[in-house]
């Protein structure tokens, strides 16, 4: 299983070229061979996957019952806009335009790994949502991670 970690602070070039940074390169060894897919995230910032991970994602959802409304919905938004990206040779990524303007990035942007994924924001966005930490972090971790270890009854 993919383990991203880190966060890098990147510019794109005027063309909507993006550098992958060394250190995330590094946790991506077969990126140039297996590639990436970017879509769009469900806040206003972008997602790239390696692409085994996007192909296993994909295998999920082709268990979705399409006879149902809501899952075709759902498979619908989810992978609206969804495209292979390939690395030139001096590592940079050319992101689509349509998915830069969904997600209202220009210039600066934060590539924040998450497990086997990386979101990508605009910076001043980023910083906005992180500027919205709950006041009592401590409180939100043990209610989405307090019962973990608790069996089914509560015990």
């Amino acid at each position: 299983m993919v383990q991203l970690l880190g966060e890098f602070d990147c510019k794109l070039d005027a063309k909507g070229r993006l550098m992958v940074p060394s250190g995330l390169k590094k946790q991506l060894p077969n990126v140039e061979q297996e590639g990436l897919v970017i879509n769009r995230g469900f806040e206003k910032h972008l997602v790239i996957y390696p692409k085994k991970v996007w192909e296993g994602i994909v295998e999920e959802l082709s268990k979705l019952n399409q006879y149902e409304k809501k899952n075709r919905e759902f498979i619908r938004f989810f992978t609206r806009g969804a495209m292979e990206l390939t690395m030139d040779a001096s590592g940079r990524v050319n992101l689509p335009k349509s998915l830069l303007e969904f997600a209202g990035i220009s210039g600066e942007v934060i590539l924040a790994c998450q497990f086997d994924k990386i979101e990508l924001w605009d910076k001043q966005a980023y910083d906005n949502l992180l500027d919205s930490e709950p006041e009592d972090f401590a409180n939100l971790a043990e209610e989405v991670m307090g019962n973990k270890n608790r069996g089914e009854d509560g015990k």
